[in-house]
């Protein structure tokens, strides 16, 4: 699927296909490749009432969600986010990303963790004594410099970046030019309300191009890649 032109599309069922054959699909065209994964609703909330986006996925999110996790060499996630979801210690490299420089509760003491931050951060000199000099990343004076934190995770050997957001972080990053591609479930649901949309933050006007869509059950996942050069 990954070289098929836009005219080849079609929408493919999730459960025709394996574990091999679904791996096929999202595999990365090239490296470094830092992809955002999101589920929202059809209304664009990218969170249920309580406030979670657990609340709004379901089996065949989940089925993709697992396989982008197994796949990364490491996992990015705002620091509210991880807070907010609750993460439960990782199985691979979690990178935090806190300008505060702060451990979420959920994830200290798993040695797999680690922060970027910026050098002005109030907590620096404090996360550095509780994770040691080489699991802080320093990328930025006043504000996080994402992207010297995408080179930096590449030069360390992680080449396929799986970001978790949250939306702040996804709209910084869209901002910064550093996102390749979004993987984003649509759950067949409507919430309306105040909830978050999957981007927040500056305005920006980013172009995407449909490398492949999913279905099952009435719920669509879509594979979406930064278009680098969007003309006019």
């Amino acid at each position: 699927m990954a070289g098929m032109s836009d005219s080849d599309l079609s929408l493919v069922r999730l459960a025709d296909l394996d574990d091999g054959a679904l791996a096929e699909v999202y595999a990365p065209p090239s490296e470094p490749w830092l992809r955002v994964n999101f589920v929202s609703t059809l209304d664009g909330a990218a969170q249920g009432g309580d406030g979670l986006s657990k609340s709004i996925n379901n089996p065949a999110d989940k089925r993709v969600f697992h396989l982008l996790r197994r796949r990364a060499d490491v996992l990015v996630v705002g620091a509210g986010t991880v807070r907010a979801e609750a993460y439960e210690p990782p199985t691979l490299p979690l990178v935090v990303v806190s300008r505060s420089g702060d451990v979420p509760p959920s994830v200290r003491g798993s040695d797999l963790v680690h922060v970027a931050t910026c050098a002005d951060s109030p907590g620096l000199a404090r996360t550095r004594e509780a994770l040691g000099e080489d699991r802080v990343l320093v990328v930025g004076r006043d504000e996080v410099d994402l992207v010297a934190l995408k080179a930096e995770l590449a030069a360390r050997g992680w080449r396929d970046q799986l970001c978790e957001g949250g939306p702040a972080l996804f709209g910084s990053m869209l901002a910064a030019g550093v996102v390749d591609e979004l993987c984003l479930t649509q759950t067949p649901r409507l919430v309306a309300g105040e909830s978050l949309r999957i981007a927040a933050g500056v305005g920006v006007d980013v172009r995407l191009r449909l490398a492949s869509l999913l279905e099952q059950d009435g719920t669509l996942l879509g594979r979406w890649l930064v278009d680098p050069d969007p003309g006019p």
